[in-house]
């Protein structure tokens, strides 16, 4: 049996959560984000892609 490869992407950390609304300091959270400039690799998935579209101002999709 083959593995099934899963698409992911890669998500960058680019602005502060200071003075940010508590459902944003979340959703960043949420996707394993907390410090800037990290880059986190996460399964491509509505939900994740979702939460990325929540916060276009703190993250962005890095592209190899």
């Amino acid at each position: 049996m083959a593995a099934k490869k899963t698409q992911t992407i890669k998500v960058k950390q680019v602005g502060s959560p200071i003075r940010r609304p508590k459902e944003q300091r979340k959703t960043l959270s949420g996707l394993g984000l907390g410090k800037m400039h990290k880059v986190v690799e996460l399964e491509d998935t509505p939900a994740v892609r979702g939460m990325v579209a929540a916060i276009p101002h703190l993250v962005q999709v890095v592209e190899d």
